[in-house]
């Protein structure tokens, strides 16, 4: 039994799908901007992140409104709704780390190493797109949620690195190191609410056999 079959019995259920892939379409959009933003020092383009969730803001309570206007069978609805909170928190985190990386200077071994997380971030939020519609068609999912744990993987393992780096630095200053601190925090926490994300995805997919 096709997950698709599911969500092909009513307009409901196709206008909420269309929304939930334009917040996931959004999201790779911030975060692909965060990165280019993050490598050129573009304070600019760091403040239209904001603009970017308040856009994604307006697409979850639509979506959010169409579940509990009665699109899909009421034991999808809790998991789906895990999930688009789960793709929220990450634009609630991803702005609040765009301000911190306007306020701070990032020494070039901890830059490079940032610069690194933000470009898997953006590959993770893209892989999240893929196992969404993957999902939706029916597909198997486990390769897909495989890579992207390896991603957050690797995000974990270079934060220690990172971490290991920020502790020799001298900090004259403590809201400067608070903000870093801040800014090193988010920017590693993104992967593990995308991983959560893919986990809500699977399960909604395994519930369906």
């Amino acid at each position: 039994m096709l997950f698709n079959k599911f969500f092909s019995r009513g307009k409901k259920e196709e206008r909420v799908l269309e929304k939930i892939r334009s917040h996931i379409e959004l999201l790779c959009k911030a975060c692909e901007m965060f990165r280019q933003a993050l490598e050129e020092g573009n304070s600019g383009s760091m403040r239209k992140i904001s603009d970017l969730e308040r856009e994604a803001d307006g697409i979850k309570r639509k979506i959010i409104s169409g579940i509990y206007d009665g699109a899909f069978l009421p034991y999808l609805r809790p998991d789906l709704c895990r999930f688009i909170e789960n793709v929220d928190d990450v634009f609630d985190l991803l702005e609040d780390t765009a301000f911190s990386s306007m306020n701070i200077y990032l020494p070039g071994k901890i830059r490079d190493e940032c610069f690194r997380i933000a470009f898997l971030n953006q590959r993770m939020c893209e892989m999240l797109l893929i196992t969404f519609d993957a999902m939706v068609k029916g597909d198997d999912l486990r390769e897909k949620v495989l890579a992207i744990r390896i991603y957050e993987k690797k995000i974990d393992d270079m934060k220690f690195g990172v971490l290991c780096d920020l502790r020799e630095l001298s900090i004259d200053n403590y809201w400067h190191g608070k903000t870093l601190s801040d800014f090193v925090a988010g920017l590693t926490t993104i992967s593990d609410i995308i991983e959560d994300a893919s986990d809500h995805l699977q399960i909604i997919h395994l519930s369906m056999r």
